[in-house]
C-alpha cells in the first residue's frame, strides 16, 4: 500500500548557537503542508520467481526526479540502517514519485526516508515493533529533520532540529488559509547556507511569535538564512516582495532555500503567470 511522503516548511528558523561537533543549534517551528511524493515497496519472494534478484532496487518517476545513484537516496539508507539491526529480507522493490522540489528546504527526501521507516516497521511481514520515539531516533541518523517526519505534526524543534514539542494549536491557527509554495530554478548550498551565518539567539524565540496573530509574524519571524542567501541570489528576495505584493499576510524562505512561501486568507488567483520561471504550487491549510 502507497504512502505519501509530506512536505514541510519552517515558520521561522533561528540558527542560535555553533555545536562543539560542528553542527549547528536551531530553533524553528516545522509545519507540515499538503504536498506530498508517492512511495511504495514491494517484498520480492519466490512468489515471482523471474524477478530480477538484487538486493534493492529502486525506480524513482515524477516530475521532481533526480538522478543520483541509488545508494545515495535517502530512501535506501533508511532501508540500510534498519538492516543492520534487524533480520529484513534482503530483495526489495521501492517505487518512489517525486513531486516535491529538491534542494528547495522543503524535506522531501528527509519525508521519503521516515516514511520508509514507516513503512517497514508497519509492514505485515516485517512488524519491527518500534514506537514512534525509536523510530524517530533512527530517522534523526539519517538528516537533521527527518525525525520530524515520523510524525508529522506542528512542533517547536531544537537542537539540530531532532529535539521535538508538538504544537497541537497551530493546525487550527493557520486552518482555513491558503499556502503558496514558490520553487525557482536556483539551488542553495546548505553547507554555505550555514558557513555564512553568525549564531545568535533572536530577540524573541519564534515559538513564542507564531503564538501571536499571523499578521504580527511579518514583522517578527525570521528566517535567520535569508540575509546571507538574498546577497547571493536577490531574485529570492524579489520572489518574497511579489508575494507580499499581491497580499500574503506572512512570507518567509524555508529552511535554508530555495523555495519560499507565502500564506494568504484568500485562494491567490494567477501565482503562475505572476511567477513565470518558477514551479509553483497552491494549497489549502
Amino acid at each position: 500500500m502507497a504512502t505519501f511522503p509530506c512536505a514541510k516548511i519552517n515558520l521561522g528558523l533561528n540558527v542560535v548557537a555553533r555545536r562543539p561537533d560542528g553542527y549547528h543549534d536551531l530553533e524553528t517551528v516545522f509545519y507540515p503542508i499538503p504536498l506530498c511524493d508517492e512511495l511504495d515497496f514491494m517484498l520480492v519472494s519466490d512468489e515471482f520467481p523471474g524477478a530480477d534478484r538484487r538486493p534493492v532496487k529502486l525506480t524513482v518517476t515524477g516530475d521532481e526526479a533526480v538522478d543520483c545513484p541509488m545508494e545515495d537516496n535517502l530512501v535506501v539508507k533508511a532501508y540500510h540502517l534498519l538492516r543492520k539491526d534487524y533480520p529484513l529480507l534482503p530483495e526489495i522493490w521501492i517505487q518512489l514519485k517525486k513531486n516535491i522540489p529538491s534542494q528547495a528546504g522543503l524535506g522531501g527526501g528527509s519525508s521519503d526516508a521516515a516514511s520508509m521507516i514507516r513503512m517497514l516497521n508497519d509492514h505485515p511481514r516485517i512488524q519491527l515493533g518500534l514506537n514512534n520515539e525509536q523510530m524517530e531516533q533512527y530517522a534523526a541518523k539519517l538528516g537533521a529533520d527527518c525525525a520530524f517526519f515520523i510524525q508529522s505534526k506542528p512542533c517547536f524543534a531544537t537542537g539540530i532540529g531532532d529535539r521535538m514539542a508538538h504544537f497541537a494549536d497551530l493546525q487550527g491557527i493557520l486552518s482555513g488559509y491558503y499556502l503558496v509554495v514558490v520553487k525557482p530554478d536556483v539551488a542553495v548550498s546548505t553547507r554555505e547556507a550555514y558557513a555564512a551565518i553568525t549564531p545568535r539567539k533572536p530577540e524573541k524565540c519564534c515559538l513564542d511569535v507564531v503564538r501571536q496573530p499571523i499578521e504580527t509574524w511579518r514583522n517578527e519571524l525570521t528566517n535567520d538564512f535569508e540575509l546571507s542567501v538574498f546577497v547571493k541570489h536577490p531574485e529570492l528576495a524579489d520572489i518574497k516582495r511579489k508575494l507580499y505584493e499581491n497580499n500574503a499576510i506572512y512570507a518567509q524562505m524555508s529552511g535554508s532555500g530555495s523555495a519560499l512561501f507565502g500564506i494568504f486568507k484568500e485562494k491567490p488567483t494567477e501565482i503562475a503567470a505572476i511567477f513565470p520561471d518558477c514551479k509553483t504550487f497552491v494549497r489549502l491549510l
